[in-house]
């Protein structure tokens, strides 16, 4: 038997059988999973130094496991000093074992690790079932060294699952350990 990520296990052997029992679905094929992590980061200021683009990438590539793509920009806005085709951001897309590497990363280590942190919002569901997290500095993740970064840049984390509203997958999210914040209205 292979290596299977915690966060995979703990999804088959407990989050199925009890959103199932929750949501009263009549098969396991109708619980709610994760489909893929996908990780945005807007470097706007590379326009006027190319080699933050690069120092993007390798910082996105020691957080995520994987090498990133470098987003390019679609059109001129002479406003911005910018040109067509000129890179802007890095992206990467998670899925699988890596994606449940991550996410076990994401709730156990680097979210602990935002100063004052007192859970993250609920109101970043796109109300198709997919959930947007911002994330204010890259430091938060133990990958990087705080001594070789030269700028501070934070990300967009997107958690692309197959519910069908936002209330199953803040349920589905909240089990696998997602620190949302205590509503009290």
């Amino acid at each position: 038997m292979g290596y299977s990520p915690r966060l995979k296990d703990k999804y088959h052997n407990e989050i199925v059988s009890l959103l199932k029992k929750q949501f009263n679905y009549k098969s396991i094929m109708q619980v709610p999973k994760i489909q893929k992590i996908c990780l945005n980061q807007g470097v706007g200021i590379a326009t006027a130094d190319k080699k933050l683009i690069d120092t993007a990438i390798v910082e996105m590539t020691q957080i995520a496991g994987q090498k990133p793509v470098a987003t390019k920009s679609k059109k001129d806005i002479s406003n911005f000093k910018l040109r067509k085709g000129v890179a802007i951001g890095v992206r990467v897309t998670l899925r699988g074992d890596k994606m449940y590497e991550f996410l076990d990363r994401l709730v156990a280590v680097a979210l602990p690790r935002i100063r004052d942190f007192r859970g993250i919002n609920d109101k970043g569901f796109d109300g198709k079932g997919n959930y947007t997290l911002g994330v204010p500095e890259q430091i938060i993740f133990p990958e990087i060294n705080i001594d070789k970064i030269n700028k501070l840049m934070g990300m967009d984390i997107t958690f692309v699952t197959t519910a069908p509203n936002d209330t199953e997958a803040l349920a589905l999210l909240k089990e696998f350990g997602l620190p949302f914040k205590n509503q009290k209205n």
